[in-house]
């Protein structure tokens, strides 16, 4: 058998302006999504967790939809 010879990478092509733009801006909503703000803290509402099941709430194992 013949040893088969390694091919080099393609070259990278070069981009238009445009795609070049596009794929900044995607970057930078990646970014942003990245580093979300937490939510604020709410006073005064409803104890228990946050409806996660069902759109319920939920407070010591009895659901709740209001």
């Amino acid at each position: 058998m013949a040893d088969e010879a390694e091919t080099p990478p393609p070259a990278p092509r070069e981009l238009s302006p445009a795609a070049q733009r596009a794929l900044a801006e995607a970057e930078a909503r990646r970014k942003a999504a990245r580093r979300k703000p937490a939510p604020p803290k709410e006073i005064g509402g409803r104890g228990g967790e946050e409806p996660v099941r069902y759109g319920d709430w939920e407070v010591k194992g009895i659901a709740t939809d209001f």
